[in-house]
């Protein structure tokens, strides 16, 4: 079925179900039929606004695509990334499901790794240092940034603190209070190539006062070397086969066996192996990360809602929008097709969000009676592990009021307290935010990534719209540093603006 079929589809069933919303989200039966859980992780899709023909729809789109068999695709290390000849094996890096020589070859590679790791971590137990400066900025930093955020704690003696942004403000901020005798750093970054990273580690560095707490994760051991004198006992690898959004299951996910402890980490990988193995061997029709995939794909394309709202009631999961900006947008903002041709349809949708219950006070009044509706993941906790039972009880409460009144709305004679309701969401509950709960999450929406990528005939591992930003600003670093002049004009009044003295 032609993509451009596959989407008129779509809109005649969203067409059908116009001025319906989600009222039917109030009957039991579907509240049940239209859940999934996969271990820790629940899901309810029955406040979306598709009934079961849209469904059938969806599902059989996806099966036309081999949905099952794209996936085993994935597992087994075919070219995925053709755009860079590639394949994506990210899978490797947690679970051993392949048969193929490349898949079992990089799982061999990514254990290995976690060895070093851990008796570099063990060595670095031995030393007085106490704090750890992460340095790395995208995928070397959002996923373990969020996982440290989520679950760093007690099991670990090391604080870990983390440098991204180049700005010279970020370095400053992050080494205040800190001993240059008891904190090592750690430079992450594939090429090491990296102008932020390169110039965040300098800082370390000279921070520092020497070479001798200096580690790094990358693919250029040689540059690492030869930039700042890190010996290859203090690198670990990253490899080609590993895109930056996806490798906190590698050696970057460092930071975390340092905050959580190596247990915790290698639960991290469980956790995401058991998602994989589901993802893997279920079928479509109760496939947790191919019910999400579809549900974005109908968003997207049959209500055409350009926005998507992810809200975490745990304020140890207040990173995760960041996160998933990164990992959905980066994958899925393309627009042209695979074979090179325009994309006739929207792909991705703006990703954004917040922690309940801040968000409730902030952007919620547009949520609620705005004139756009914006599709909403509820992302909730049961088991907290504070014990303030209290607190925890009113967070519950309000995550489960927001969607409900969202989807019911209320009626009232005065417009200005109307609110119409019918506004689709999706709530995903974790029995608890451990280890392993956490990496089976994360690990679910990789692999919606890549099935929404399917449908829309898309490459969901290059990210070319990057570079054209660093190119831009690499040339003008001469006119910054030294007065040159450029060609275009508007540049050319801000920089006049720039070198203003007065």
């Amino acid at each position: 079925m032609e993509a451009t079929t596959r989407f008129e589809r779509l809109q005649a069933h969203a067409r059908r179900l116009a001025g319906e919303g989600v009222s039917a989200s109030a009957d039991a039966a579907r509240a049940q039929a239209l859940a999934l859980r996969v271990g820790p992780v629940y899901a309810n899709f029955a406040r979306q606004s598709y009934d079961t023909a849209a469904l059938d729809e969806l599902f059989a789109q996806l099966d036309a695509l081999d949905g099952a068999g794209r996936i085993r695709a994935l597992f087994d290390g075919a070219q995925v990334n053709p755009t860079e000849g590639r394949p994506a094996l990210h899978t490797a890096l947690r679970s051993n499901l392949s048969q193929s020589a490349a898949s079992r070859d990089g799982y061999t590679q990514a254990v290995d790794a976690r060895r070093r790791m851990g008796a570099m971590i063990r060595a670095l137990a031995q030393t007085p240092v106490s704090d750890v400066v992460s340095v790395g900025i995208g995928g070397s930093d959002l996923g373990p940034r969020l996982a440290v955020d989520a679950l760093g704690g007690d099991a670990s003696r090391f604080r870990v603190h983390f440098l991204s942004n180049v700005d010279g403000s970020a370095a400053r901020r992050v080494l205040a209070g800190l001993d240059p005798a008891r904190t090592a750093a750690i430079l992450i970054s594939k090429s090491f190539g990296t102008q932020e990273t390169l110039l965040n580690g300098a800082i370390l560095r000279d921070w520092l006062g020497d070479d001798s707490r200096l580690y790094a994760v990358t693919a250029n051991g040689d540059r690492a070397a030869a930039a700042f004198a890190i010996p290859s006992s203090r690198i670990l690898p990253m490899w080609d086969w590993v895109g930056g959004r996806y490798s906190l299951w590698s050696a970057v996910g460092l930071p975390i066996a340092l905050s959580t402890g190596m247990e915790a980490f290698e639960a991290l990988l469980e956790g995401a192996a058991a998602m994989d193995a589901h993802v893997l061997d279920t079928p479509v029709r109760a496939n947790l990360a191919a019910w999400h995939a579809l549900t974005a794909v109908w968003n997207a394309n049959a209500c055409q809602h350009a926005t998507q709202a992810v809200i975490a009631y745990d304020e140890r999961l207040r990173l995760l929008p960041s996160y998933l900006q990164q990992l959905v947008m980066e994958s899925l903002g393309k627009s042209v097709t695979l074979d090179g041709q325009r994309v006739g349809y929207p792909t991705v949708p703006v990703w954004w969000g917040g922690a309940g219950t801040d968000s409730q006070h902030s952007f919620f009044q547009a949520l609620h009676q705005g004139t756009q509706q914006v599709p909403i993941e509820f992302i909730g906790v049961v088991r907290p592990d504070h014990g303030h039972r209290a607190n925890h009880e009113a967070l519950l409460s309000n995550l489960l009021a927001q969607a409900q009144a969202l989807a019911t709305g209320q009626g009232d004679a005065d417009p200005h307290r109307r609110y119409e309701g019918g506004r689709p969401s999706t709530t995903i509950l974790l029995d608890a935010l451990t280890p392993y709960a956490l990496g089976a999450l994360l690990a679910m929406y990789e692999h919606s990534v890549y099935l929404q990528a399917a449908w829309w005939g898309i490459n969901p591992f290059d990210q070319f719209g990057v570079e054209l930003g660093k190119q831009v600003a690499d040339a003008l670093l001469p006119a910054i540093r030294e007065g040159a002049a450029v060609d275009d004009a508007v540049t050319q009044a801000l920089l006049d603006q720039l070198r203003r003295e007065d």
